[in-house]
Formats: structure tokens, sequence, C-alpha cells
């Protein structure tokens, strides 16, 4: 998979949805689920990436006896993952991602000082940690699940996503994950909880496999998150389960990804109850 793709989403033309949603038109939820299937695009390059080098580091005994943490980013041509040994905070392994992310396209097994812009982005995840750590922001982990922490910098500021994992068999977990977004020091400006609660969904039903999954927004997140999307394409293909549909009651519509297509499409609530 390449880095930097533009995906499309092809939107069904169902004219009976659009009247349903008279505040959006086509035009405007074509933009839309574009930018959240790019920022969902994103997400997994970043967390796939960690997924390898994590494996590819505990694989390494030099590695692994110094492994203290890690930290993905982007570079302007590639996705890096860096492995931070625990006494010095120097980089003790480093992988590199272009084309293929389950192998790094360069390995450096060697230590080095931790650059500026590595020190910057520890600092940042660092302090905003400290500050999601308030109850206020009441962020859990349920037993058998773990979270994983994604920070992208944009414009002069910093996005920071919070998604759920699991390395449980059979199950996709969906939801408990948020967007914080800070400013350039790292202060939290904004915190957005994008499902109610966790939703680890089953793979398999009455022991097969199933096809496509379906759950439910509340309506303070009316649209399929860029979350949803990463979540499904990390671990979907492990059970090679084709698509996921979510309902929406803020626009009563349901949106589906489709995995082999990278699409997002909006659906009939009978074509896809059809399909389940």
């Amino acid at each position: 998979m390449r880095l930097h793709l533009f995906f499309t989403s092809l939107l069904c033309s169902f004219q009976f949805l659009l009247a349903q949603t008279p505040e959006l038109t086509q035009g405007e939820l074509n933009q839309k689920l574009d930018s959240i299937l790019m920022e969902g695009n994103q997400l997994f390059l970043h967390e796939r990436a960690s997924w390898t080098s994590y494996d590819l580091a505990l694989e390494n005994p030099k590695v692994k006896e110094h492994f203290e943490s890690y930290l993905t980013y982007e570079t302007r041509t590639a996705i890096k993952t860096i492995i931070i040994g625990y006494n010095d905070q120097k980089c003790i392994a480093e992988y590199t991602f272009t084309e293929e992310f389950t192998l790094p396209s360069s390995t450096k097994i060697e230590t080095r000082d931790l650059t500026s812009e590595e020190k910057k982005l520890i600092e940042i995840r660092y302090k905003l940690m400290e500050q999601l750590d308030d109850d206020k922001y009441n962020i859990r982990i349920a037993e058998g699940f773990s979270l994983n922490f994604i920070l992208l910098p944009f414009k002069n500021k910093y996005k920071f996503y919070i998604l759920t994992g699991t390395a449980q068999p059979d199950v996709i977990p969906f939801g408990n994950d948020y967007l914080v977004i800070a400013d350039k020091d790292g202060k939290i400006e904004r915190f957005q909880k994008f499902h109610v609660g966790l939703f680890p969904n089953p793979t398999t039903f009455q022991g097969k496999t199933i096809s496509e999954m379906v759950h439910s927004h509340s309506k303070n997140t009316p649209f399929i998150t860029a979350t949803d999307v990463c979540t499904f394409m990390l671990y979907a293909p492990i059970y090679d389960i084709k698509s996921f549909a979510v309902y929406s009651p803020a626009l009563d519509l349901f949106m589906k990804y489709t995995l082999n297509t990278n699409t997002i499409t909006l659906e009939s609530k009978d074509s896809v109850l059809q399909q389940e």
C-alpha cells in the first residue's frame, strides 16, 4: 500500500437519503466521507507500522533487552517507528516503511541520539497523557484490551488519537476511542469521545465467520469515524471479513466501509439488514 494515496468514496445516489438529510448536499457528504476515509487510512498506516515494528523488536534479543517504548511518526517520504531504550533515552532500533507495511523497507539496529523532532513528539505525547490521566476524561481500559496512541502534527497543532486494541482472538474492538486536539505546546484544546463505550464485535456467529459487521453510533457521532476505519483495516484481514456498516441515528442512514475497494458508501436500511 503506497503511503500517499488519495481515496475516493463512492456515494450511492439515493434521493431518499438526501431528502432525510436536507442540511447536507451530496457533494458535502462526499467531501466529509472522503476526509474520514483519508484520515482512517493515515491512522492505519501508523498503527500497522507500530504493530510490525513492535513484533520485530521483540524478536531481536538485543533490542528486546533494552526496549522501553516506541514512537511512530511520519516523515516527508515514509512512516518511521523508533524503539527507545530504557536508560539513556536513545533510539536503539529504527524501522522505516514506504510501500509494504508488513515489512519495513529498511531496518537499523544501532544506538543513536534522538532527533529534535523525535524529542518534541515524545514531549508532546507525555504532556497529553499526563493531562488525560485526569478523571474528568474518564478513559478506561477493559480487561483483555489495550490502548494505542497515534500522534499527528497538523498545521500548528496536534491530533492525538486513542484507539482500543486487543490480542484476544475472534473479536474486532470497535469503540472506546477518542480524539484530542492540542495546541503547539501540547495543551488540550478539545476532547472528543467517538463511541459511548467499547463494542468488541465477535467475528463468528453460530460457528461461522461473519461476512459483515454492523454497529450504531450515538447522535453525537453522526458519521462513520476514522478510528472505525482504522480498526477494521487492522483486524478484518485476520478473519477475512469484507465490510462493516455504521448506522447513524442523527442522519438516519447506514455508512458502509468495504475493505477490498477501500471505499465508504451510503446504504439503505433494507440493503444492510438483508446482509446481516
